[in-house]
């Protein structure tokens, strides 16, 4: 098994094969969650943490999860969410098949290009969000999402980080 991503771990994998499937999954769903919490803004400035989390999984581990289980998270985080039913389906299965492409055509990566990788999605990620509200006559103009981004985009390594941690522990 090889491990293209910068921060993975040499460690074999020891760990339960249940906790070692399961993990990933649920912390993706309940970062998805955290979009429950009852913060009240008038801008859009917090992160999509669920979107955060899969990045992250995504570029620790590429093998841990194929394009198609972005059917299931998207499902998951557009009914926890209340976005637009298949939005997050489509936009988050079209993300995997992107770094998919992207780990075919990449020799190495380290810390630096998965950041840059990460706020490529979350740029790509909040401007069809911003399409999508625009064509159902929702949205602001454009330059609105900067913010957006540029937390998000800030957030994404202290994310990384988290995902680590769960990584290891799910891993013993």
């Amino acid at each position: 098994m090889s491990r293209r991503s910068a921060l993975a771990g040499n460690r074999y994998d020891r760990g339960s094969p249940y906790k070692a499937q399961v993990v990933p999954i649920v912390s993706t769903i309940l970062a998805s969650s955290l979009a429950l919490l009852p913060i009240v803004s008038h801008a859009q400035l917090l992160p999509d943490f669920g979107l955060l989390a899969l990045l992250a999984w995504r570029l620790l581990r590429p093998e841990l999860w194929t394009a198609r289980m972005g059917l299931a998270l998207g499902f998951a985080h557009d009914l926890i969410t209340g976005g637009a039913l298949g939005f997050a389906i489509s936009l988050w299965t079209a993300l995997l098949l992107i770094f998919d492409f992207m780990d075919s055509r990449l020799l190495w990566r380290d810390h630096w290009i998965e950041w840059l990788l990460a706020a490529f999605a979350i740029a790509l990620a909040s401007a069809a969000e911003w399409k999508v509200s625009d064509l159902m006559g929702a949205a602001g103009p454009m330059h609105t999402i900067l913010p957006h981004i540029l937390i998000s985009v800030l957030f994404f390594p202290a994310m990384l980080k988290l995902v680590v941690a769960l990584d290891r522990w799910r891993l013993r």
